[in-house]
């Protein structure tokens, strides 16, 4: 069973569950956790097995860049709760969910090794190559190799290239305001997803013959471009296909500055209001437009679920 602990700086004593024994740590943000980062956890991983110790991973949260003024981090590829459900199926012994705070990020480098990472009684820091801390990212992995000098050991991940990329979540982030989610699954092993809970919206989708689920997402996922998808939705522990649509529904009107996210789930009609719901991207369809008539919106999602039900099919999605 994975250990949670939450650490804040400076540390108190005494740390609730820290592990006895000296453990193997991987730090860094983990946000999507992607090909490379679950490439990083499994050199450490590596590591834990030859020694017979404990596995540890510390994240931040919130998102150092969020917290120095970079306002689209304010969402997340895997909001925390998610991503404690996925470092759950990645067999680890402990995580450290860092409090990061603008008094965190005026730590200086040897601060945060001597005063932070050494009461842990870590055994070898794993860490990317790119990997940077201390105040404004002064200290480089080199910086922390000089520092644990003789103390613990340090091991430096190279960057995990796919197709001649560097898989990392700026890519993915890339990817997605391009809408182009079906990349998404070759950098992180699975496809794109974001839950919420299915709340009352205009009505509008039942009465053209198309009702739709109104979602309101849970937590700050990053959202891809607007327009039209191929999803895959779990609810109630069953598995739907259908389509979604990411916009601000220009038709009906004339000014909806936040997007809505509303899915047509097929060949369903149950009442599922203020029900948790997962939905998966697969296939971007469309860009979102304005019709002239509610007639010409009508037979283009018709066109819509066509092409959906044949991508589906074509792909052999597992439902």
């Amino acid at each position: 069973m994975m250990k949670i602990i939450h650490l804040s700086y400076p540390l108190q004593f005494p740390i609730p569950n820290l592990p006895d024994s000296q453990q193997v740590l991987a730090i860094g943000d983990f946000d999507g956790i992607h090909l490379g980062h679950q490439y990083v956890i499994q050199n450490a991983r590596n590591i834990a097995k030859r020694n017979q110790i404990p596995l540890s991973i510390m994240t931040f949260n919130p998102h150092p860049r969020e917290v120095l003024g970079q306002s689209k981090y304010s969402r997340y590829l895997v909001p925390l709760q998610k991503k404690m459900e996925l470092l759950e199926s990645l067999d680890l012994d402990y995580v450290y969910i860092v409090h990061f705070d603008k008094e965190f990020s005026k730590v200086s480098t040897d601060d945060f090794v001597n005063k932070f990472l050494f009461p842990l009684k870590l055994h070898t820091i794993v860490v990317g190559f790119d990997f940077t801390f201390g105040y404004r990212g002064s200290g480089t992995v080199e910086t922390l190799k000089q520092i644990c000098d003789r103390r613990m050991s340090v091991n430096i991940v190279e960057p995990y290239n796919l197709n001649g990329e560097k898989v990392s979540s700026t890519l993915i982030r890339e990817q997605l305001h391009l809408g182009n989610v079906d990349r998404i699954r070759q950098f992180t092993g699975r496809d794109y997803f974001i839950t919420g809970t299915v709340v009352h919206g205009d009505g509008r989708g039942r009465t053209i013959g198309f009702p739709t689920a109104n979602i309101e997402i849970s937590e700050p996922f990053v959202l891809p471009k607007k327009g039209v998808y191929v999803v895959k939705i779990s609810l109630n522990d069953k598995v739907y296909s259908g389509v979604l649509n990411i916009g601000v529904k220009p038709t009906f009107y004339e000014e909806n500055i936040t997007p809505t996210l509303e899915a047509h789930i097929f060949d369903f009609s149950e009442d599922i209001y203020d029900e948790e719901i997962k939905v998966e991207f697969l296939s971007y369809l469309r860009d979102e437009k304005r019709f002239q008539s509610v007639e010409a919106l009508v037979e283009q999602i018709k066109e819509d679920v066509k092409k959906a039900k044949l991508y589906t099919q074509k792909s052999n999605i597992n439902l």
